[in-house]
């Protein structure tokens, strides 16, 4: 199940989204797919209902909320050319950064 641990809990994920404009946008969320049609829906953050429609572009997979708030932080301190490095690499092994950080 999307957003689960094998011990069933919920995993909180860090994600990127790319709007209409080729803004990035970081975020956090349980489900992630249902947090997309949200912001599609213009509900929640300013920056994306002003910027529809969004794309999901990145996410990685945390034990809870406070280490994906962690990340949040982190990347949202990074500058664009390497979010879209880390974007990049998501791409090509996307399965790497579902499970979380190694």
């Amino acid at each position: 199940m999307l957003g689960s641990t094998e011990s069933g809990e919920a995993n909180w994920f860090c994600y990127m989204l790319e709007c209409s404009d080729g803004s990035l946008y970081v975020g956090v969320a349980i489900d992630t797919e249902a947090r997309l049609k949200e912001h599609n829906w213009g509900v929640g953050s300013r920056h994306t209902r002003l910027h529809r429609p969004v794309k999901l572009v990145w996410r990685e997979a945390f034990p809870n909320q406070a280490a994906a708030r962690k990340r949040e932080a982190e990347l949202k301190g990074w500058s664009r050319k390497k979010k879209l490095g880390l974007i990049a690499t998501y791409r090509e092994n996307p399965e790497q950064m579902v499970s979380g950080r190694k």
